[in-house]
């Protein structure tokens, strides 16, 4: 037995009665179409129907159309919702990304002043006397910032091997200098630029477990999840991500994670 057509249409307004009652959140433009079909319908119908039968039609049409008209408009605020919220997202991953460059830039300015001072704070090497074959044949070993500076500036200049022997170097002659989470990370963003993913994440994760106090420990957890994610490890790009928000909840990395991948953020 075919179901009238009017019958069809008060179902179909009773149920969008109530996806309107919780803000509209799950109607759809499908749900506009098939409401714009039904009153179609609906007036064909009354041409043919006796005034009784009319009068009733004529009152569920006004009745899909209020809710096609509310419809309608949810769904166009809805898409513009979503397109501000992306927007807004965009803007705020491109205001931490500046930050970031502007902290580098500060950093690395203030490393090649202490660097400076280090070398003129080194003692003066005596000059040789005659029969002395000891004197004059070395000087004080560099400091960590001396040496920071100079693989630093070789990685700067694309030398990734050069920059990676200066990193772990320093590493091992000063493996609690202020500069050696900055060798670490330098010395995995060495592989990553030299597309090592491996040898990178293995230094990622190693700078965590080493330096977990130190800003640089958020930056390499993200590192890290990206480089799994952009493998398509999903899993355990999440429990990274989760990692980092959880341990760094207020760094610009954890900003960013929940911007990679939503989920891992608490609902506010």
């Amino acid at each position: 037995m075919n179901t009238p057509p009017y019958a069809r249409a008060l179902r179909r307004v009773a149920s969008l009665a109530a996806l309107l009652a919780c803000g509209g959140c799950f109607a759809t433009r499908n749900d506009v179409r098939l409401l714009q079909t039904d009153i179609a319908t609906l007036r064909a119908e009354r041409a043919y129907g006796d005034s009784a039968r009319a009068a009733q039609i004529d009152r569920i049409i006004r009745q899909l159309t209020i809710t096609s008209d509310t419809l309608r408009y949810i769904a166009t605020q809805s898409g513009r919702f979503e397109g501000d919220a992306r927007e807004s997202l965009r803007e705020l991953r491109e205001a931490v990304t500046q930050v970031q460059e502007v902290t580098g830039q500060l950093q690395r300015r203030l490393q090649e002043v202490r660097a400076a001072v280090e070398a003129r704070a080194e003692p003066a090497i005596p000059p040789a006397t005659p029969g002395d074959t000891t004197a004059g044949t070395a000087g004080a070993a560099p400091g960590p910032n001396q040496l920071y500076q100079l693989a630093l500036d070789q990685y700067q200049r694309g030398s990734y091997a050069t920059a990676r022997a200066g990193f772990e170097d320093l590493l091992r002659r000063y493996p609690t200098a202020d500069v050696a989470a900055d060798a670490q990370y330098y010395d995995a963003e060495s592989f990553a630029a030299e597309k090592n993913t491996g040898a990178a994440d293995s230094a990622y994760a190693a700078l965590v477990t080493r330096y977990p106090s130190s800003p640089r420990a958020a930056q390499a957890l993200y590192k890290r999840a990206r480089i799994k994610q952009s493998a398509g490890r999903t899993s355990e790009a999440r429990t990274l991500y989760q990692e980092l928000v959880r341990k760094y909840p207020k760094s610009d990395e954890a900003v960013l994670a929940c911007g990679a991948m939503p989920s891992v953020c608490p609902k506010r």
